[in-house]
């Protein structure tokens, strides 16, 4: 399609917001825009320069034949801290506190929005690590699994309790829960995960890490390999933490039940400059 340089921009710049992490050789654009290499080349810098200014993220462009341009998504700093303070601030309202000191969050897990907001963060968080997968466990953690999944532009596996009959065949572990200390069961279909393939975790939520350690033990039995961890939210106060190497979004200092208070604060997040490391 033929174009005028501002059509061409604005099109060219949702193409690329809606294909992250993925090489898109030069010619691909040449041809959908009946363009000199020259000029989408100019446009590519402008963009470039526009996302890195606004915190969007980076532009990359490979050399060579078998080269292209690559769109990695990111968040600066200021709309980072923003995201964390409004989620900090919901989950300080005490009217969330529920009999027997739990939190109710399944409006925070169903605002698209904020967990494509949280989506980012997470993405940004590992955008330089080569992931193929994003895991989590059902139920409340699948939202936030899928936003960050769409970022990086990789399918999501859900681990279940049991396994279905719709799954086919299913790779189950027990596991010992980190709080509880119960023995439980997570399944995960065999064509869920190729052997060799790098993993992305996403939790809702981590006491001790129990789940998380099961997780971890799941995808060994798929002879791929974990490359990261990423919580919502982690409890502070635990006695024995499972999982060491993570990525926090907010940290959950205390639950007062009896004098009907939260208090939340940052998590790991900006330790590394929001960079897993």
């Amino acid at each position: 399609m033929k174009l005028k340089r501002s059509g061409r921009m604005v099109d060219l710049t949702g193409y690329l917001l809606h294909h992250p992490h993925q090489l898109i050789p030069l010619s691909y654009f040449v041809e959908r825009y009946e363009s000199a290499k020259s000029s989408i080349s100019e446009d590519l810098a402008i963009i470039k320069e526009h996302f890195e200014q606004h915190g969007l993220g980076h532009v990359q462009t490979v050399p060579g034949a078998a080269g292209g341009v690559k769109y990695i998504p990111g968040i600066d700093q200021a709309e980072a801290e923003e995201t964390v303070k409004e989620l900090v601030e919901l989950l300080e309202d005490p009217s969330r506190i529920l009999p027997g000191g739990y939190l109710y969050v399944t409006d925070i897990i169903g605002n698209p929005r904020l967990v494509n907001q949280i989506g980012r963060l997470f993405a940004s968080a590992f955008s330089s690590r080569k992931i193929d997968v994003v895991m989590t466990i059902a139920t409340k953690g699948i939202p936030l699994a899928y936003a960050v999944a769409t970022h990086l532009n990789v399918p999501v596996v859900v681990v279940r309790s049991n396994s279905r009959v719709t799954e086919g065949s299913t790779v189950s572990i027990n596991y010992v829960s980190g709080s509880t200390k119960r023995i439980q069961t997570m399944a995960l279909a065999r064509r869920s995960i190729k052997q060799g393939s790098r993993v992305l975790i996403i939790d809702d939520f981590m006491k001790a890490g129990g789940t998380i350690k099961g997780m971890i033990s799941l995808i060994e039995e798929f002879q791929a390999h974990i490359e990261g961890i990423g919580v919502l939210v982690e409890a502070q106060e635990v006695s024995e933490r499972l999982v060491d190497d993570y990525v926090s979004i907010a940290r959950l200092a205390q639950v007062n039940e009896k004098e009907n208070r939260i208090e939340v604060e940052k998590g790991n997040y900006f330790l590394n400059g929001g960079q897993a490391q």
